[in-house]
């Protein structure tokens, strides 16, 4: 069987009129031949439409391909604070000194020991935050952690190089013993 034309398919079937199907083809002839003749292409609305789609579709896979890295490199970052913390955390005391301190407006407490809290003070250590419970890392993974996650730092008492203790008209007085907090 020889393959025959979408026009001449529908005027076999009847949806189409011959009367119908000459007039479309003479519309098409007479396009054409004023395209060859005033050079003009005619405007393809469906293509433009198609292209539109297209270009929408591309800026949205843009941006959501972007927000995927953000979330992945986010991800990368929270994995990295917690290694850091793992590996650094420095053992607490529950016998020790109770350590208070704030953490978004509610103050928790940590047990740490004697030496420990002087180097919480001196910031020389600094408490972090791992999930629900907190650590005491050293100053060093402090900063590191910081420079990742500042919101994952909670105390972190950096020395200030400026004022010399010699500066400190305070610094021959010691503190009481029941005001420290």
């Amino acid at each position: 069987m020889a393959k025959l034309s979408l026009q001449e398919q529908l005027l076999k079937s009847g949806l189409v009129s011959a009367a119908k199907a000459k007039s479309i083809k003479s519309d098409k002839r007479k396009q054409t031949q004023q395209q060859r003749k005033n050079k003009v292409e005619v405007v393809d609305e469906a293509k433009e439409l198609v292209q539109k789609a297209q270009a929408e579709k591309i800026e949205k896979d843009r941006e959501l391909n972007q927000l995927r890295r953000q979330q992945e490199e986010q991800k990368e970052l929270a994995a990295q604070v917690k290694q850091l913390i793992e590996l650094n955390r420095q053992p607490q005391d529950p016998d020790g000194l109770a350590y208070n301190f704030t953490d978004n407006k509610k103050v928790k407490r940590l047990y740490v020991s004697e030496a420990m809290r002087e180097q919480i003070a001196e910031g020389r250590s600094a408490i972090v935050r791992l999930g629900q419970q907190y650590e005491v890392v050293p100053a060093e993974a402090a900063k590191k952690i910081q420079s990742r996650d500042a919101a994952s730092v909670i105390v972190f008492n950096e020395p200030d190089k400026a004022a010399n203790a010699a500066d400190d008209p305070y610094a021959a007085y010691q503190v009481p013993d029941d005001l420290i907090w």
